[in-house]
């Protein structure tokens, strides 16, 4: 059986098994519950429908002490990936970057140019408008997505999901996670 090939490159090896990954879901948001929460709700179905354990989902304002709290809080108890939605938009309320960019031993700057190239095809211009991140805090992958279900489609299942495959091929960040605390 040939193994499912991504565009623009790399390819999920379907004969190696999958280890899943302990992920968290977080959206921040002043205006959504859990009823409301579609982008949220979106990402956790994905998240548990790529064979990973969703092993946290929560909802905080946009607040930068209530996020740090928050992504601090999954980290000491051993998540191994947060996926946020949400606050990282231009307006004065977006304050995902500022509470997580601090947070981070170190920035994964590839990300923010992959999903704006992957945002581009979807939303043309408009991507400019999303400051979304990624990195790394005390060993846990923390990735910080728009709030609208297209770009946690975007997000998702063009670039974070094939990231988070342990068969995801030439490399992935599974493979790397044993060696992220390395002094």
């Amino acid at each position: 059986m040939n193994a499912p090939v991504l565009s623009p490159g790399g390819k999920i090896d379907t004969a190696k098994p999958l280890k899943p990954v302990r992920v968290a879901v977080l959206t921040i948001s002043d205006t959504r519950d859990e009823e409301s929460d579609t982008s949220g709700n979106l990402l956790a179905s994905r998240v548990k429908d790529a064979g990973h354990e969703l092993v946290a989902k929560g909802i905080v304002k946009d607040d930068v002490e209530q996020i740090r709290a928050q992504i601090l809080k999954w980290v000491g108890e051993g998540v191994e990936a947060i996926v946020s939605t949400g606050g990282t938009g231009i307006t004065g309320r977006d304050v995902t970057p500022e509470a997580v960019r601090p947070l981070f031993d170190k920035e994964i700057d590839g990300f923010s140019v992959v999903f704006h190239l992957v945002s581009y095809q979807s939303v043309g211009l408009s991507t400019l408008q999303s400051r979304a991140l990624a990195g790394i805090v005390k060993g846990c992958f923390v990735f910080c997505l728009p709030g609208s279900n297209g770009a946690v489609k975007d997000g998702w299942d063009k670039v974070i999901s094939a990231q988070l495959d342990s068969r995801h091929g030439p490399c992935n960040m599974v493979e790397l996670m044993p060696r992220l605390m390395e002094a």
